[in-house]
Parts: structure tokens; sequence; C-alpha cells
């Protein structure tokens, strides 16, 4: 696993759990060490409502084997990566790791957004028939759906490795042509831009809305909360990508991208679309 973050350090614990010895890998110790610290009081704080018994975190951590250095990928079966959603530094790391796994790793990329055939023209030719793109939901430790995306030259051997070991740890995966945004964000974006669209016309607060989402439409979270949850940056980054695909459609709201600017992105100890207007 490449990218100790919210998704990455999630993504091996879910592999973890299943019993797979995992390597989660990042640029500093640091950020290593604070993977591990809120994976285990994750754990800790599932265990009371039922998402983890209390004998599963010793050992599922220590499935987990924090490193530095990408050449200790040269066992693996599959690496993935969830770095930061820019082309170049993807394409950079996954050059990096082709060059040290073996022939037969599949690698994959956690892209939410970008098509997994621009990322596949950073492997080498023999290596993208390995490429896969699988797009888990966050929090991983609790969402089972990913999208599991082949691009063209995807070998359908990959495919079915890829599809069984997501059903393996406990994920639903559904198959998604390669395009940008595939199925979920292109749905979810559309939704959202809509509903900032309703605050900026002054016909309901983020508030209500979040409320007419949950008790009106049954979704567990609405569009609000769930900006707050996973930052208005990355939505508006998201959007503007789909928006290069699409065109009009997905151009992120003026409100959106002014919140952003004013540093109301949500996110851990950031004021948001909720908090924000209480700050």
């Amino acid at each position: 696993m490449i990218g100790a973050g919210l998704m990455g350090a999630e993504i091996a614990l879910v592999f973890a759990l299943a019993g797979h010895d995992v390597l989660l890998n990042d640029r500093d110790q640091g950020a290593l060490d604070r993977a591990l610290a809120r994976l285990r009081a994750l754990m800790e704080k599932g265990v009371p409502r039922g998402f983890f018994t209390a004998d599963q975190i010793e050992p599922t951590l220590a499935r987990i084997h924090p490193t530095l250095d990408l050449a200790d990928f040269h066992d693996r079966q599959i690496v993935t990566e969830a770095v930061f959603e820019a082309a170049e530094l993807k394409t950079d790391l996954l050059a990096r790791v082709a060059s040290v796994v073996p022939e037969d790793c599949v690698i994959a990329s956690n892209t939410s957004t970008i098509p997994i055939s621009t990322l596949a023209a950073a492997l080498p030719r023999e290596r993208r028939g390995r490429f896969v793109g699988t797009h888990y939901f966050s929090p991983v430790s609790r969402m089972k759906l990913v999208e599991v995306i082949p691009w063209f030259n995807t070998s359908e051997e990959t495919l079915e490795f890829t599809v069984a070991l997501m059903k393996e740890i406990d994920k639903a995966p559904i198959r998604v042509k390669d395009v940008a945004g595939f199925a979920v964000n292109r749905m979810l974006h559309m939704f959202i831009i809509e509903a900032v669209k309703l605050v900026e016309e002054g016909v309901a607060t983020p508030e209500d809305l979040d409320t007419a989402c949950r008790l009106g439409l049954g979704h567990p979270i609405g569009p609000f909360a769930l900006m707050d949850a996973v930052t208005s940056d990355l939505c508006v980054q998201a959007q503007e990508i789909m928006q290069e695909a699409y065109g009009e459609r997905f151009r992120p709201p003026p409100l959106l991208k002014q919140r952003v600017r004013a540093g109301y992105s949500g996110g851990k100890g950031r004021p948001g679309w909720i908090a924000g207007r209480q700050a």
C-alpha cells in the first residue's frame, strides 16, 4: 500500500483484517506513525459499536508493516497507490513501483477521477496488462463498494484476480468502464453541484438540505456533511478534472470555490459547511 493517508491506511487495514501481510509506505516516518496510531484508535473506538472485536486489534495491526523504501515491495502480489489526486505524482510513483515489483504483481490505483488509461502510460508496455483501477470509498473500513476499472489493456486474468480479491476482503466490487470520474463520482458530483447551487440561490440552508437528503431520500449522510468529511477542496479538484472531460455541467459552483479559497474546506480541525457556519 503506497500512501498512508486516510484512504491508504484504511485500505491497508481491510487487507490486514482479511489475514494478509501488508506493507504500508509513505514519504516520512511521521506519516506512517500517525497512520498506525489512527488505525489503532479506529479499531478501539469500533469495538463497542460492533465494527471490530477486541481480539482483532493486535493481530491485525501486527500484519501492517510500515516502510519508507519502495524496494521492499519486491515480493508483493498486488500494490495499490492511494496518494494525492495528481496525475504527475501518481505516474511517477507507478513507474517506480513497476521497476521493483515481480513480473506477475498486479499494480492498482485508487484514483477517484483520473482515467486508468492516463496513468497506465507511465508503466512499461509489458506491465500494462497487470494494471487496474480499484476505487475504494471512505471510510474504507465500513464502505463495501469498490469500483474495479480495467482499461483496454487490462488482462482478463488481472480483472478476475482483482474482483476475487475484493470479495475476499469483504468488499462488493462492480466493474466500471474507464472514463474520467468513473460511475459513482459522476453521479455524486452532479448531486453536490446542484446542492451548492441551491444554497447559492437561497433555496435552503446546508443543514436543511442535509436533513432533506437523509429523511426524504434515505441517504445516510447529506452532501454538505459529506463535503466536510472528504473536504471541499478535494471536491473542487474532482469537479475540475471532470469539467475538462465533460464540459460545463461539472464546473465547480462559485460558492464552493470561494469557500475553499477562504479556508472553509472541512476536514479535521478545519471549518466546513456545517461547522463553518458557527466559526
